[in-house]
């Protein structure tokens, strides 16, 4: 049996000071006409990711873009081909994006989305969108529960909208009480909360997901029935596995050294950068980080930073 052939993409992600991020919609005469997409398009041969990139904005919208950041690798079979989607975020580029083949442009927010139908290969891209860049993890075994969700309200106030509860020192009903204030506080700004290593935990408090160690990771054969998952990953192997259990993010670390280990082996960027080239689903980076780090971050290809003592500053 002849192996099916898959057509390489390039996509871009175009996104506005304001959030809004740009599609396009394809034109009679393609497969698909009438349905929306990221701009972009095959890769020829020779052609790098990243040059096809700029060639396709430059053709088909009339901008530069020369710095577009490495996001995501996904691979969709449509009934009649098999793409490989190399997904890049552009924050910043020169000229007016104009519809120079004929087809339609919009500017569109996550949460009032306006055009229909979208390709069925992005809509998965639309989800991985709507994470924030920074997610923070809980540390109330320093500060103590009053003082953290204090900090809490604060950083809510100042635009957290992702944080994960992982208080191991805490007894079970303890866990129960702190999770539920922590989800009762988050979700009235609208953020999301993931709870540590515990499904049936995030469930009983209405908490938005789990996030799954590595060992659980390992363990784990199926998708948590939770509106979100996450994994701690430390390897190739553990993101390829979250990316094939339908887990919507990983963490990967340590990137840097850390306060508590600081003679231990970290990854590094460059490091960094290898493990999740081509992988699937967003990766953010932990490990030794400072808010400030979100920029480098993204250059190596992470969706965001994760943050631990350095959240609650």
């Amino acid at each position: 049996m002849t192996p099916t052939k898959i057509i390489e993409v390039a996509a871009a992600v175009l996104i506005r000071a304001d959030g809004s991020f740009l599609l396009a919609q394809r034109p009679v005469g393609k497969p698909y006409p009438g349905y929306w997409e990221f701009p972009g398009g095959k890769i020829e041969a020779g052609e790098s990711p990243h040059q096809a990139l700029c060639r396709e904005l430059h053709e088909e919208l009339g901008i530069t873009a020369p710095l577009a950041l490495p996001w995501l690798t996904r691979i969709f079979r449509y009934p009649t081909a098999t793409v490989r989607l190399h997904v890049f975020r552009v924050f910043a580029w020169a000229g007016e994006p104009q519809g120079l083949e004929g087809q339609q442009l919009s500017w569109q927010h996550l949460a009032q989305l306006s055009v229909t139908p979208v390709l069925p290969g992005n809509a998965p891209l639309l989800r991985a969108l709507s994470l924030p860049t920074r997610y923070a993890i809980s540390n109330a075994a320093e500060l103590g529960n009053e003082e953290f969700l204090r900090r809490l309200d604060i950083a809510l106030q100042n635009g957290l909208r992702l944080l994960q509860v992982r208080e191991p020192h805490l007894s079970a009903p303890e866990r129960l009480g702190f999770t539920r204030e922590v989800v009762t506080l988050a979700h009235r700004y609208g953020a999301r909360v993931m709870v540590n290593g515990d499904a049936e935990l995030a469930m009983h408090t209405g908490a938005d997901g789990v996030h799954y160690s590595g060992k659980q990771l390992q363990d784990c054969s199926t998708r948590p029935a939770v509106e979100w998952c996450a994994a701690s990953c430390h390897s190739t192997a553990e993101l390829k596995h979250a990316s094939e259990l339908g887990f919507d993010f990983a963490v990967l670390s340590p990137v840097l050294p850390t306060l508590s280990h600081p003679g231990a082996a970290h990854l590094g960027w460059e490091r960094f950068a290898e493990m999740i080239t081509g992988t699937a689903l967003p990766v953010y980076a932990l490990g030794g980080l400072q808010p400030d780090d979100l920029a480098v971050a993204q250059q190596h290809g992470a969706h965001g930073i994760a943050l631990l003592r350095q959240a609650w500053i």
